[in-house]
């Protein structure tokens, strides 16, 4: 008996996912897709290992059960802190033919070739730099980079508030890539590993000194899903193809719609969905 078709599943804890999916969108329109954000328990960034790995399974869970096969998660935190433990203890027992996959790996496979002086620079949420888990991928794939990182607690503050085209995003922007930058001046290529900071890449490749490439997860990961699907079309096969799209969110769908905009750059309508 061949199992239904259903849509791919876009997880994040809150907004940020959306410029993810903005851009697998733009990469693989013909898929139909469901965003769920866990905006009612965001943000992860400065939760346990434990409270996020507990919630994104949650979400996964409630993701298969709408009839999702794949789940992206399309945040930096839950692939820092629960990815492997769900691929590897969680998956085998919900079900051996489901698949989930993080947004670090994709990054951290490429990130190599675009630097010339072999030092790498990361920004990220406090979670997720001290995780390690950019550190660790980058060694998998270039064990000659040195990898820098550094945290940004205000930037994700900054985007949620619309406040990062403003005067004040300045100063907290200069701050960080001053405290990366002091670590290395080498540092030739920068990670932006959270899925906010594209809306910050603008201001930040203006304060960055000149020569810098900025990496955004956005397209790095689009071509890597479309990559998988290629080389494993059993599960292209089980994605259906009628290129809707559905939102959903754990808080207030009136305040997710209006802020999502901001992320996804055109309207769109959320359901709430109680956990």
């Amino acid at each position: 008996m061949g199992k239904k078709t259903g849509p791919i599943g876009v997880f994040d804890s809150g907004y940020g996912g959306l410029t993810v999916l903005k851009e697998i969108i733009k990469e693989l329109p013909q898929y139909d897709y469901i965003y769920l954000g866990d905006n009612g328990r965001a943000p992860y960034g400065i939760r346990s290992f434990e409270t996020v790995y507990h919630y994104t399974l949650e979400c996964v869970q409630h993701l298969f059960r709408m009839g999702c096969h794949l789940v992206v998660l399309a945040c930096n935190t839950a692939s820092a802190k629960a990815l492997r433990t769900i691929q590897q203890n969680d998956l085998p027992g919900i079900d051996p033919e489901k698949r989930v996959l993080g947004i670090i790996r994709p990054t951290t496979e490429i990130v190599g070739n675009y630097s010339k002086s072999r030092q790498v620079g990361i920004f990220g949420t406090t979670g997720t730099v001290n995780s390690m888990s950019y550190p660790i991928e980058i060694e998998k794939f270039f064990p000659d980079l040195t990898v820098y990182q550094q945290a940004c607690p205000m930037w994700v503050p900054l985007v949620e508030n619309n406040e990062h085209n403003s005067k004040g995003a300045d100063y907290f922007i200069n701050e960080y890539i001053r405290k990366l930058m002091v670590q290395s001046g080498e540092i030739d290529t920068i990670v932006l590993g959270c899925t906010h900071y594209p809306l910050l890449a603008d201001k930040i490749q203006q304060h960055l000194p000149p020569g810098i490439t900025l990496l955004s997860q956005g397209a790095i990961v689009a071509k890597s899903l479309a990559d998988y699907l290629r080389r494993h079309p059993e599960m292209a096969a089980k994605c259906s193809t009628g290129g809707t799209r559905e939102f959903y969110t754990t808080d207030d769908t009136e305040t997710f719609d209006r802020q999502a905009g901001i992320f996804f750059e055109e309207p769109l309508s959320s359901k709430h969905l109680n956990l």
